[in-house]
């Protein structure tokens, strides 16, 4: 009784490992040898025949810009994306800066606004013997910048949600090389039920 238990688990066991032996060996001719994590990553996504939902894009990039353009695996734009927007959002803050100065310094420099430093103390690059003329027109230039900053930031942020919906409705396009329309002709048979076989030419289109 011992001996047949022993043998039942020795077969047993040289069944499992045959099977492991042949998996393992299965998996390393599988994966080829040089086959590294980036070839790996392309290959997913050249294989990936999905479309993103154009909502859930849209969303996506309102919600973090350049979030949408990285689902439609365009990540080449997030940087001119953030540079857009930082670049607007770094030149906004210069011109509010401005016009804090020159505002400033219309209302310290100005007799009839007995409320100095209401604003601020005048900045050391505006000289104190400027007209005030200047400074009103300085300041109403410098207010207007910055408000038309504002609305470029406006639009940039989205035209940065457009571009991902519009995409993500052409992703689904074909866009291979050929695009021809081929026309095909072939000799064939007409037959009817009221005639007897008569020889016709059969025209195929296809796109």
């Amino acid at each position: 009784m011992t001996r047949s238990i022993s043998l039942t688990l020795l077969i047993v066991i040289l069944c499992v490992s045959s099977g492991v032996a042949q998996n393992f060996y299965s998996a390393q001719n599988f994966v080829p040898q040089n086959y590294s994590l980036k070839q790996a990553f392309d290959d997913t996504l050249n294989n990936d025949t999905t479309f993103p939902d154009p909502k859930k894009v849209l969303r996506q990039s309102l919600i973090v810009p350049g979030w949408g353009q990285i689902t439609n695996k365009q990540i080449w734009k997030v940087p001119i994306v953030y540079g857009v927007l930082g670049g607007l959002t770094y030149y906004s803050i210069y011109l509010n800066n401005k016009y804090q100065g020159y505002r400033a310094a219309y209302y310290n420099l100005n007799p009839d606004t007995p409320d100095d430093n209401r604003f601020g103390p005048t900045p050391d690059y505006i000289p104190e013997n400027v007209s005030l003329e200047a400074l009103r027109q300085s300041r109403n230039n410098f207010h207007n910048q910055r408000d038309l900053s504002f609305v470029y930031i406006g639009l940039a942020y989205a035209l940065n949600a457009i571009d991902a919906y519009v995409f993500a409705h052409l992703r689904s396009f074909d866009v291979s090389d050929d695009l021809s329309m081929r026309v095909s002709m072939k000799p064939d048979v007409l037959t009817t039920a009221y005639s007897s076989p008569a020889p016709s030419i059969s025209f195929s289109v296809k796109f």
